[in-house]
């Protein structure tokens, strides 16, 4: 536990919590409060998620912190396989379980005492945005989504960055990655993908690996929960991003 990029205000309290999402994963989760929360009061409630491969100590945190000397209560947490949640194998990327973290985040917020479960909103950053609306989607207890630099993840590998994957190169991505499920199965180690952002970075760095390095590879945002070297498990990937590699956090 530990290493926050983020001084916690005086205002807020930061409760460590967890619970299981209903595939058994237990999340581990940070709940924050106004200094003055009152359990008999009705307060609305945030449930924050973080970057793709991002974990709460980084900008869920911050989000919270602020939020909550605001008078709202919030919740930060790991997703499934990453940071201190657990699942095996360690850093997979999986949408279907990173949408249910959301609907199990709901599930906590709305049995706390002082949450009004009718006034219980999500804040998606980056690859969150896109899993925060598809739990909306069919959650209703969602009453509200706010993204922060949305990106969806999915379309990313399906189709790669700002649309680069023709079909050929899709279709030899997704030969790579049978290939990679067998190897994996004999093997029965995952192999891990590269580091997403550059510790590097010179004039030949594209332009969005600069701004992740310059955060998330430097002491401003790094975190040594946050997936970086190595990466993400290959195998759940459906490959690299086709821009340099470079993911929203690592």
């Amino acid at each position: 536990m530990g290493n926050y990029i983020f001084s916690l205000s005086d205002n807020v309290i930061r409760k460590p919590v967890s619970y299981k999402n209903r595939f058994g994963i237990t999340l581990a989760a940070d709940l924050y409060l106004p200094a003055d929360f009152d359990a008999d009061a009705s307060y609305p409630a945030l449930l924050i998620g973080a970057p793709y491969g991002g974990v709460k100590e980084q900008g869920p945190g911050i989000y919270a912190n602020e939020l909550a000397q605001r008078g709202y209560v919030a919740l930060t947490f790991d997703p499934s396989y990453n940071g201190d949640s657990t699942g095996q194998p360690r850093h997979l990327s999986s949408p279907e379980m990173f949408v249910e973290d959301f609907h199990a985040g709901v599930d906590f917020l709305g049995t706390q005492a002082g949450v009004d479960r009718k006034r219980i909103g999500v804040i998606g950053i980056c690859g969150s945005g896109s899993f925060g609306l598809s739990a909306a989607q069919v959650d209703k207890r969602i009453k509200a989504v706010a993204t922060v630099s949305m990106y969806d993840i999915s379309k990313l590998h399906a189709e790669g960055f700002a649309g680069t994957l023709d079909e050929d190169a899709r279709n030899q991505a997704l030969d790579a990655l049978a290939e990679q499920r067998w190897a994996e199965f004999e093997s029965g180690r995952p192999e891990l993908s590269e580091r997403g952002s550059p510790l590097q970075i010179d004039e030949d760095t594209h332009a969005i690996g600069c701004e992740f390095g310059e955060f998330y590879s430097r002491p401003r945002g790094y975190h040594r929960r946050c997936f970086g070297q190595p990466g993400w498990c290959r195998a759940s990937t459906g490959g690299p991003y086709s821009h340099g590699n470079q993911r929203g956090c690592d």
